[in-house]
């Protein structure tokens, strides 16, 4: 049985990642059909790097990215701390709220978010409000689930007598919070920037409904791409963003595991 679990767990990975590997492999090669290996080259990554219209679109998905996380990162801290002090009713009902977002489906969400941009963008007389604030507002708004189901554990398994303590030793709430709450639960809050970094860096279905002219990300432009044959560099650009989020995840694994190693050692 154990060897069969085995066997089927990496028949799982492969049909997994087997898209990801023939598409990092594709990207070093010589010749553009993907079937057929000519030979070893970076010719691609060098077109990439010189390209001076997917560049832009990269850098419009970092700032994005960027802008999005740290937003979504204070108000889910702060909308963390208040849901963890509310009675168990209120909690759960606020949990509960916190999850639907996670559940619905995106393009739900996305031509829900666009009809509500539209119609203000009627009550306020603005003929093209799609653009950068509110792809922002799109992106906030699905990565704050994130950051508060990231922070949440923390809180609930910080000793609740530290803050106090430091109450009782001449704090103020700000400054115990400051001192006290924020490092213990830091890790959280690391884990739910990163989350929300990946999250925004490559949303697609969401950004496309959200997104305007004078603004355009990376994902939203590469699916144009995808209805012509794509090129070599392509190839490339996939690689290095799959890279980037690999690295973001297993930061993200790290810190979690050093942080239970030291809850661990604490007790």
């Amino acid at each position: 049985m154990k060897r069969f679990s085995r066997v089927f767990t990496v028949i799982v990975f492969l049909f997994l990642y087997l898209p990801m590997i023939v598409l990092g492999v594709a990207s070093f090669n010589t010749g553009t059909d993907v079937a057929t290996w000519e030979g070893f080259t970076l010719s691609q990554y060098t077109a990439l790097f010189q390209d001076g219209a997917l560049l832009p679109l990269l850098r419009n998905s970092v700032i994005i990215a960027v802008v999005a996380s740290i937003i979504a990162t204070l108000l889910g801290t702060m909308a963390a701390v208040g849901i963890h002090k509310m009675n168990r009713r209120p909690k759960a009902l606020a949990m509960t709220l916190t999850n639907i977002p996670m559940t619905n489906p995106d393009i739900v969400t996305g031509v829900s978010l666009a009809l509500l941009f539209a119609f203000t963008g009627v009550i306020l007389k603005i003929n093209s409000i799609m653009g950068f604030a509110t792809l922002l507002i799109a992106h906030v708004t699905f990565d704050l689930p994130y950051v508060i189901l990231s922070v949440m554990p923390k809180l609930t398994q910080m000793d609740p007598d530290l803050q106090e303590a430091a109450l009782d030793l001449g704090c103020t709430p700000i400054q115990a919070f400051f001192k006290v709450v924020i490092h213990e639960i830091m890790p959280g809050i690391i884990s739910g920037a990163l989350m929300a970094f990946t999250m925004s860096l490559d949303d697609f279905v969401i950004s496309y409904f959200v997104y305007g002219p004078r603004f355009v990300t990376l994902p939203v432009e590469i699916y144009n791409y995808t209805k012509k044959p794509l090129q070599p560099k392509i190839y490339a650009l996939f690689t290095l963003l799959f890279l980037v989020i690999l690295l973001m995840m297993v930061i993200m694994n790290l810190l979690q595991a050093r942080d239970q190693k030291r809850q661990k050692g604490a007790v």
